[in-house]
């Protein structure tokens, strides 16, 4: 693009500041203290942003909450809400560093209520008392899908799937309790407390039947809805869902002796250390750009900064460990009476959720749907985005 074709410095000037009046109208971002950089490789933009109020000025800052690089178009159109800051930082058109759930509220208020139904808009609920932050896309009179993210993460590890099912589907991500930009209540964090706030958000969106997508952690806190409340959801497609442990169960009482107050001792995590974290859960991390592991582990950081979020992962970590595995109460003796239609995708390289539990699945489950992906790790959606999303609207398809 040609410096004469590119959108000049004061049409930026003029679009952060159109929307920011929008943006903040809105409410979602009351609460929110921070400095967003926008630099087009050529300018920068600084968005001060204090409860409610915001202004923008020319320059970077020294010190920033998020920093968004992209070409003056592209960022004219993420402004402008045009077109999803999703999509470009998927395709690469767009790099997040820092706050990268503060750039997905952005992107979801920019360009207001009126824009396409398929861009995201960011959404704020007060669901069974626990301030809820979520993306929503999609037309509301299309097949709703809700979709629940693994331990650790946050609604942005489901943004394949999110952009992808936004042109056809009424879709709702939310950031699980303790996790992302949803607060972190004082609560047992257990599969059952889960779908409860499932089953609240449900009926507080309006998506009151709906099929659920959930990808580790939010598998099985997606399988425990549909057990608990089955007439809420349509179907399951279930990405490495984590179900409870069969094996070392001896080691459960010595678990259950480590509190999730431990999580409250201050806890530094390395930017370096989370990315090689995060690389290993792939079959082949090279096939991801440098740029989204940088995005992840940015966020991880930020959000174990606070110690009701290190507290609400460690008690959802122990509680993964210490379900019951069998009995009245255990997981896989309730499993056969799932009555909601299922999809099993598995890796068959998850260092996490061995591919092996899909053979126990197909035992208690055998008109469920299964399959092992080749070459994969434990987050299919990113690994294999193609092959997974074929998958899932092959299932969703059935559904209809």
């Amino acid at each position: 693009m040609t410096a004469a074709s590119r959108p000049r410095g004061s049409d930026i000037d003029a679009l952060l500041a159109s929307r920011l009046r929008r943006t903040l109208s809105d409410g979602v971002l009351d609460d929110r203290v921070a400095t967003v950089v926008f630099d087009d490789g050529y300018s920068q933009w600084t968005v001060e942003l204090d409860r409610g109020r915001g202004r923008v000025r020319r320059g970077a800052a020294h010190e920033r909450t998020l920093l968004v690089r992209g070409s003056a178009s592209v960022l004219a159109d993420v402004i402008s809400g045009r077109s999803s800051g999703i999509q470009a930082f998927l395709d690469g058109d767009v790099t997040i560093r820092g706050d990268l759930g503060l750039s997905l509220q952005l992107d979801g208020l920019f360009g207001g209520d009126d824009r396409a139904p398929e861009l995201p808009r960011s959404r704020l609920a007060d669901v069974m008392g626990i301030r809820t932050s979520y993306l929503e896309a999609g037309p509301r009179d299309a097949p709703p899908v809700l979709m629940l993210h693994g331990l650790g993460a946050t609604n942005a590890s489901l943004l394949p799937c999110f952009a992808d099912l936004a042109r056809d589907h009424w879709v709702i991500a939310p950031d699980l309790p303790g996790f992302g930009n949803t607060a972190a209540p004082s609560a047992s964090y257990s599969p059952a407390w889960f779908a409860a706030w499932v089953e609240a958000l449900q009926h507080q969106t309006g998506m009151r039947r709906a099929a659920l997508l959930g990808n580790s952690l939010g598998g099985r806190v997606a399988l425990e809805q549909a057990l608990t409340h089955p007439r809420s959801v349509s179907g399951l497609a279930l990405l490495t869902p984590s179900p409870a442990f069969r094996r070392l169960r001896q080691l459960v009482p010595a678990v259950r002796l480590m509190r999730p107050e431990l999580g409250a001792v201050p806890l530094r995590l390395s930017h370096r250390l989370v990315v090689e974290a995060v690389r290993a859960m792939f079959s082949d991390p090279d096939r991801l750009p440098k740029s989204w592991y940088d995005a992840a582990a940015d966020e991880c950081v930020r959000v174990f900064r606070s110690r009701s979020h290190r507290v609400a992962f460690f008690s959802c970590a122990r509680q993964i460990f210490l379900e019951e595995a069998h009995g009245r109460r255990g997981f896989w003796d309730r499993l056969p009476g799932l009555a909601p239609p299922a999809l099993f995708l598995w890796g068959d390289r998850d260092r996490l959720v061995p591919s092996t539990f899909a053979a126990h699945v197909a035992d208690a489950l055998p008109d469920a749907g299964s399959v092992v992906l080749e070459d994969c790790g434990h987050v299919p959606q990113f690994e294999h985005p193609e092959e997974t999303m074929a998958l899932v609207r092959g299932f969703l398809s059935q559904l209809s």
